[in-house]
């Protein structure tokens, strides 16, 4: 026990490539048993789960290195000020979390007008709503969210080695966490961050949720921008979905 927690151990992770696979393997058990213990609406896993794991392997395999060296080309990072980069690392990390979310906002709200629906609209077409499930993104759509994460990321450039490591987690564990199929009823932390059933409307097939709650973690962005729909002032069950039949592979390519 006393070497699982060991410098050695954490360096043996960290050298061999284990650390993300390690945590998916706690996601899988921690957020599966949360929402056995409470779910929201009932799913069968053993109907979505083995899909949704290839979609996951297809994801961190090809989508998610391909949308990388793609942004390598295109992204914009700029040079900060000595001043801002000597900034205590808190303050440093607090203005990445906020710029990237702003800019995550808007690119998010981009994809649901006209032809860039295409390639959004397989992260939406399941009927179903659980952690797994929102990984769902096409090679367009990563290319497109990582933007704003990498121009923001030049924040934290003198940041300690880490960094890398919990700014990758802390993402997983966040897009995990707002797809959760997870009873919840306190609405007081929904007024700084995304909730799994605030979240959740912005899933819902009923037209008038199509662009609401696109917030992906502070919730600020809804309600400046007109966008904010109150989960506690529903009044009919949500149902998931997209209204239209679209060839797989149209859906996962995103044409």
């Amino acid at each position: 026990m006393d070497w699982l927690i060991s410098p050695e151990a954490r360096r043996f992770v960290i050298n061999n490539g284990l650390f993300f696979p390690l945590l998916f393997g706690m996601r899988l058990v921690v957020f599966t048993g949360l929402e056995i213990l409470r779910p929201a609406r009932a799913v069968i896993y053993r109907k979505v789960i083995l899909y949704d794991l290839a979609v996951f392997a297809v994801y961190q395999a090809l989508i998610f290195p391909a949308a990388g060296r793609i942004d390598h080309w295109i992204a914009v990072r700029p040079h900060l000020p000595a001043k801002l980069l000597a900034m205590p690392l808190t303050l440093r990390v607090l203005c990445y979390l906020v710029i990237a979310d702003f800019g995550h906002y808007w690119i998010h709200r981009l994809m649901h007008y006209g032809v860039f629906w295409r390639i959004h609209k397989w992260h939406h077409a399941p009927n179903y709503m659980y952690w797994l499930m929102g990984v769902r993104t096409t090679l367009q759509q990563q290319v497109l969210v990582n933007l704003p994460y990498i121009f923001a990321y030049s924040f934290l450039d003198l940041s300690p080695w880490w960094m890398v490591l919990a700014i990758g987690a802390g993402h997983a564990i966040q897009n995990d966490w707002m797809h959760m199929n997870l009873t919840w009823s306190s609405s007081w932390l929904e007024w700084l961050v995304v909730t799994p059933r605030y979240h959740h409307i912005h899933h819902s097939d009923h037209p008038e949720h199509y662009v609401a709650n696109l917030a992906a973690l502070f919730t600020v962005w809804d309600r400046v921008f007109g966008t904010y729909v109150d989960p506690g002032a529903l009044r009919r069950e949500l149902s998931f979905g997209i209204d239209e039949k679209v060839p797989l592979i149209r859906l996962s390519l995103g044409v």
